[in-house]
């Protein structure tokens, strides 16, 4: 299904819902040294990252949360986030409010001048910091305004123009309905109300491309074995 420009993947629909919320229990489940996904603890590592003692500043803590997704902040660029652009970043960070939602943004909004654009400018400008991990350090600090992102979800919901705004569009098309059934899933999965929609958003839709990529890679390789049917 597509809705204003975003491929909305079968599992986040309301038919997909028996797909969708054991995908978020399984991701959810507690993490063991052996088992178990670390990006659960990634808003959680600490009390989270928009917590009020920290909500405007990037922390150590941050730093070792988006670890937690795969993805590493260089020494170097670590400095720059935690002492030489610390000022610059707090004044930014101070522009955003912990309590907005995504789909609570007026879609004008969102263009260049808009503050959490303007801290993701920043970021990006730090050497070592590529788009992957901007785009994970962003949703440590405003979970319920920034959606993670990454190529898994990229690939499967190919959105059209900015993933922000196509995202806040299909939160807001059809009077929020999808916005409506990210909450619903999150209470039925029982993962916590902590855990922001746009969060259920990712998690589902990675884990959705996550078994494709899976079955796709499983039947190139039936393909090449012998035996297999041409």
């Amino acid at each position: 299904m597509t809705a204003a420009g975003l491929a909305i993947p079968s599992t986040l629909t309301p038919s997909g819902r028996t797909h969708a919320v054991p995908y978020l229990r399984d991701y959810f489940a507690p993490v063991t040294s052996a088992a178990g996904y670390t990006g659960s603890r990634f808003e959680r590592l600490g009390g989270g990252g928009d917590r009020p003692a920290v909500a405007y500043q990037f922390t150590p803590e941050d730093l070792v949360a988006v670890t937690l997704l795969s993805v590493e902040v260089p020494g170097r660029a670590a400095l720059e986030i935690l002492e030489r652009r610390r000022s610059r970043l707090h004044e930014l960070l101070r522009q955003i409010p912990t309590d907005l939602d995504l789909v609570d943004v007026e879609p004008d909004a969102i263009r260049p001048e808009w503050a959490p654009w303007r801290l993701e400018t920043e970021l990006r400008s730090i050497p070592g910091l590529g788009p992957t991990t901007v785009s994970k350090l962003l949703p440590r600090k405003r979970p319920r305004l920034i959606p993670v992102y990454d190529s898994v979800v990229q690939e499967l919901v190919q959105p059209i123009g900015g993933f922000w705004a196509s995202l806040n569009a299909a939160l807001r098309a059809d009077d929020r309905a999808l916005q409506r059934h990210l909450v619903d899933l999150r209470e039925e999965s029982g993962i916590g109300e902590d855990i922001s929609p746009l969060r259920v958003f990712d998690v589902v839709a990675w884990r959705t491309g996550k078994d494709s990529i899976a079955r796709t890679s499983a039947g190139a390789i039936n393909l090449h074995s012998p035996g297999a049917d041409n």
